[in-house]
């Protein structure tokens, strides 16, 4: 047995052992303090997802963290009868996949799945790589090309770094740039893009975690989620960065040095080098066109904001602003998705890109490629349903209802709660699905305030998310950019620790001026520190050529 295998058996025992350890206090305490009347509606109510966080931050693991997390609500709400708690603990995941906008939502997500692994087999991601290997003529090119991709493939994350990092690597390193700054791209057009695209996997997410709210009168899901983009102030600010990273050609940080060092050849830095030698052996059924990759994804859109409208009442007389409004999110996605597969299989089959059962064999494959954001998504649906059931969200409000001014501070407040959930246990979906059940009861007697606190929420979400080393989308960008993690992660964090602060700003003043010019503010603000930055290295003699 080797040294390697002897440290990883060591380090999973502790880490059951601190699971074990941390569940067995939290059961004492609560059988020594459990109040009178039970634990629905008080402060008890919000251990389960605490506990979640914990346990996600000393393992490392955001499945088993999430389970003992609804284990611990289930025990709550049945005042440790065991057999009632196995009862809820039961119901919770059966409610979860059994109820039918959360079913619409795994439809959407296992098509999403086979058609990336269409998009691969035909070719059609190859041929747009060789495409842009022609026509870009320098690093800014090669930087924003990548950009404009993963900003194309807006439907899920999941999607977009499966498909950029495999379709501009060789562009990228062709330029100089260094795996890094383009594990850093891929990673900044994934969530930040998905989450102000009201088609896409992570609306339909969002909307999920909306529906199980009591939304104020007149206020619907999909209404409340395209209300929340221009307050998204993470995703936007993100995006600004970005683009002002590529035409600027600022770094800093460590990205500065990996950069540096791809200028002069060297794309990796550091010895931890694991993809240096590693060949593209993928093999395609057909030779295949840009528009192999172009059109299966203009359909997908198509498709989707039809159904939209279809499901909001627009083919029987409401106008498009209505239809989105009134739009069921999960049944647009999944009927739009799946017309969509239909004609995506329809096309490649008069293409001859590959015989009717290699495209069928596509169908096991997407949705194994999917496995990992189902499961996130069953288990925060449940968890997200103890903390419904033991009133966490009525606690919550009644502890802040009279907080007076205080309530101007709270986006920010839940902006930061979400950034430590989502670090924490790697997921935007789960701190979701957690947060915005609690924040909704907070803000329903303030429309305004609401809308600000959710987007609040969703940001803090997606910088948790982003910078995660165990965040899926993180790990996933390693892998398309061919990065190595730990380089990934580490000069990604202070990008988006410098956006996540001037989010935190914005969203104090957002709490006091409910404006879109804060986000105009913002936007010129990001722009600003990145110009200074600029002027930083210049003058310590790294000016950016």
């Amino acid at each position: 047995m080797t040294v390697d295998k002897i440290t990883k058996e060591a380090t999973s025992k502790m880490r059951g052992l601190g699971i074990l350890v941390l569940l067995v206090a939290v059961i004492a305490l609560a059988l020594i303090f459990e109040p009178d009347g039970g634990f629905v509606g008080t402060w008890w109510s919000l251990v389960p997802p605490f506990v979640a966080i914990v346990l996600a931050l000393i393992t490392k693991e955001v499945y088993s963290s999430l389970f003992v997390g609804i284990v611990l609500g289930a025990l709550f709400l049945s005042n440790f009868n065991l057999e009632m708690t196995v009862v809820n603990a039961t119901a919770g995941f059966a409610q979860s996949v059994g109820d039918v906008d959360n079913a619409g939502i795994l439809v959407f997500l296992v098509v999403l799945g086979v058609i990336g692994v269409l998009l691969f087999k035909s070719g059609g991601s190859k041929a747009y790589g060789e495409w842009a290997l022609k026509h870009i003529k320098s690093r800014r090119g090669a930087q924003f090309a990548t950009f404009l991709l993963g900003v194309c493939i807006f439907v899920d994350d999941y999607f977009n770094c499966l498909t950029v990092g495999s379709v501009m690597r060789p562009l990228t390193d062709k330029f100089n740039i260094s795996r890094a700054k383009l594990a850093y791209l891929i990673d900044s057009t994934a969530a930040p893009i998905c989450i102000i695209a009201p088609v896409s996997s992570w609306a339909a997410a969002v909307a999920s975690s909306l529906g199980n709210t009591t939304l104020p009168a007149g206020m619907n899901a999909m209404d409340v989620f395209i209300q929340c983009i221009p307050y998204n102030f993470y995703a936007l600010f993100t995006i600004v960065m970005v683009v002002c990273i590529c035409f600027m050609d600022v770094d800093f940080g460590p990205m500065k040095k990996h950069e540096d060092n791809a200028k002069n050849g060297d794309l990796y830095t550091t010895p931890d080098r694991p993809y240096e030698n590693v060949t593209d052996n993928t093999t395609y059924d057909c030779e295949g066109r840009v528009v192999d990759l172009v059109l299966p994804i203009v359909l997908l859109i198509i498709s989707c904001v039809v159904s939209l409208l279809y499901t909001g009442g627009f083919f029987n007389g409401a106008g498009i602003r209505d239809a989105f409004a009134n739009a069921s999110a999960s049944t647009g996605l999944a009927m739009g998705s799946i017309v969509a597969l239909l004609m995506i299989i329809a096309y490649f089959i008069v293409r001859k890109a590959a015989a009717f059962p290699v495209l069928l064999d596509t169908l096991p494959q997407g949705f194994r490629n999917m496995v990992s954001a189902i499961l996130i998504l069953i288990f925060a649906w449940t968890l997200c349903a103890m903390t419904n059931s033991l009133d966490a969200s009525s606690f919550v409000s009644n502890a802040l209802d009279d907080a007076g001014s205080l309530k101007n501070m709270l986006p920010a407040i839940f902006m930061i709660i979400a950034c430590f959930i989502a670090f924490a246990t790697g997921t935007s979906w789960g701190t979701m699905g957690i947060l915005i059940p609690i924040v909704v009861p907070v803000f329903e007697s303030n429309p305004d305030l609401l809308i600000i606190g959710i987007a609040a929420s969703m940001a803090g979400a997606v910088f948790g998310d982003h910078c995660s080393p165990i965040s899926d989308t993180t790990i996933m960008s390693s892998a398309g950019a061919e990065c190595s993690h730990v380089n990934h992660v580490s000069t990604q964090a202070p990008y988006a620790i410098l956006v996540a602060s001037v989010c935190f700003v914005f969203y104090i003043i957002a709490g006091f001026w409910n404006s879109y010019i804060v986000t105009l503010l913002g936007i010129v603000a990001m722009v600003a520190i990145l110009y200074v930055i600029k002027i930083i290295n210049a003058n310590k003699g790294g000016a950016c050529a």
